[in-house]
């Protein structure tokens, strides 16, 4: 039995996110053979239960994060983990740097909008977050095969395959292994009526499509509004309906306010269009699921595509939904492979209305999705998604390259900048003062005030 600690950046509550929930089944999985407490450096609600130990240490507090360090044999983490607690950097510990979200290849899309200093900056921060990561670790996870080839070059280029690391482990299997998010093995049962004949709007014979998840910039939910309201013109009782707009811990993108604009231009807001303004509540989410007929996630075709893992996929797995992606990624790939509903080319309104009708009036095309749906949803159940972690912590060691002081694997002029506290903030109100003005900055105060209540 080792003793585990598991760091997210995602606030844990009733409504949690992909990385916390991401989090959450890791230490559920853990605690069957380990002592583990699960760290939120955000927002940790009251009262939540769990069999496993929580706690809330913000940025800055090292002497708790600290003590935490030292009680642990394996610590595994996400995000910024390593920029905030830098003990992280130079700890004994055997240290697992959970990378299944390529966040700077995200940064590419999400920052368009802003100034181009501070897209740069936004890039180059969360490269330079994952390439100390990768540096420093003892293992790795990633989302998928495409995820894992990507980043043996990362660890490649920073000289962590080399003949320690590859000696005895040819496939590198115990440096980096493929973890999936997964999905619950115990099926979702409907609770209580949330949308149809619930929600005005939307009838209880009415035929939903969800938008799982939150909104953001690298998806294409314009091309899906107006697939859906070119279909409704003949098929009134198709409705959309958006999960979630809102996430718990990021910021509200501008794509958000962009939908809501197409929407009500084109007459569909709360006619065939509508949307969730905040999140819902993560056990109540099966709900929503279980009143639709088919779940879809549209996207713009560009790198961070190709080593996209859309979480939401998976609560289409778990609710049995046939499904209409943009093709391109991974799961688009399983989706084709496996029969599992359609995939349609990027931003293509005529492709995506067509696909969208037969998923949901074809019945013999449903019934052998929703089949195979059935079949497929077994191999992303947390317990196997989860299995190289519980296997690499059953027997933890450090990576072969390690020689006793992380130090000597920091990449060369690594910044020591740390990306929270007075200092931090004073330099980025400065930052965005220059590059985008007065009201980028008072914007940003609003939204770090609102994240903290």
């Amino acid at each position: 039995m080792s003793r585990v600690v598991i760091l997210t950046g995602d606030p844990i509550g009733k409504k949690m996110a992909g990385p916390a929930i991401r989090s959450w089944n890791m230490a559920t999985e853990l605690a069957k053979e380990n002592e583990v407490t699960l760290v939120t450096s955000t927002n940790l609600e009251d009262g939540v239960e769990a069999p496993f130990a929580l706690r809330q240490v913000r940025p800055g507090e090292n002497d708790a994060f600290g003590e935490l360090e030292r009680w642990a044999d394996v610590i595994v983490f996400q995000g910024h983990g390593m920029s905030q607690f830098p003990v992280l950097r130079t700890t004994d510990r055997i240290v697992v740097a959970d990378i299944y979200d390529p966040m700077h290849l995200e940064m590419l899309e999400q920052g368009r909008e802003q100034p181009r200093a501070t897209w740069n900056l936004q890039v180059t921060k969360a490269r330079d977050a994952l390439n100390e990561q990768l540096a420093l670790a003892d293992f790795f996870l990633c989302a998928s095969e495409r995820q894992r080839l990507f980043y043996l070059g990362h660890l490649a280029s920073l000289g962590r395959i080399n003949p320690a690391t590859y000696e005895s482990d040819p496939h590198l299997a115990r440096l980096i292994d493929v973890v999936p998010f997964g999905l619950s093995s115990t099926k979702p049962v409907h609770s209580k009526d949330v949308l149809r004949g619930v929600l005005p709007g939307i009838g209880a014979d009415d035929r939903v499509l969800i938008w799982g998840g939150g909104l953001y910039s690298w998806f294409d939910p314009k091309t899906l509004i107006r697939a859906v309201a070119n279909l409704a013109q003949r098929r009134p009782e198709v409705k959309l309906f958006f999960l979630g707009t809102r996430h718990p811990g990021v910021a509200e993108m501008g794509i958000v306010k962009e939908s809501f604009d197409l929407a009500r231009e084109l007459g569909a807001l709360d006619a065939s269009v509508f949307f969730n303004e905040t999140w819902v509540q993560f056990a109540d989410r099966h709900n929503f699921l279980l009143e639709s007929a088919a779940g879809v996630s549209t996207h713009m075709s560009h790198v961070e595509t190709t080593f996209a893992f859309r979480t939401r996929i998976l609560d289409y797995l778990w609710a049995n939904l046939p499904m209409v992606v943009t093709e391109g990624d991974s799961f688009a790939e399983l989706i084709e492979a496996e029969g599992l509903g359609l995939t349609v080319p990027a931003q293509d309104v005529a492709a995506l209305e067509a696909a969208l009708e037969r998923v949901l009036f074809d019945e013999a095309f449903v019934a052998e999705s929703r089949a195979n749906v059935e079949r497929v949803r077994e191999q992303f159940t947390w317990e196997r998604t989860l299995a190289p972690l519980v296997e690499f912590v059953r027997t933890a060691q450090h990576a072969a390259d390690y020689t006793g002081d992380r130090r000597d694997l920091a990449p060369k002029g690594a910044s020591s900048r740390k990306p929270y506290g007075l200092a931090h903030d004073v330099r980025m109100a400065w930052h965005h003062l220059v590059n985008a003005g007065p009201g980028a900055v008072l914007s940003r105060v609003r939204g770090r005030l609102t994240r903290r209540r």
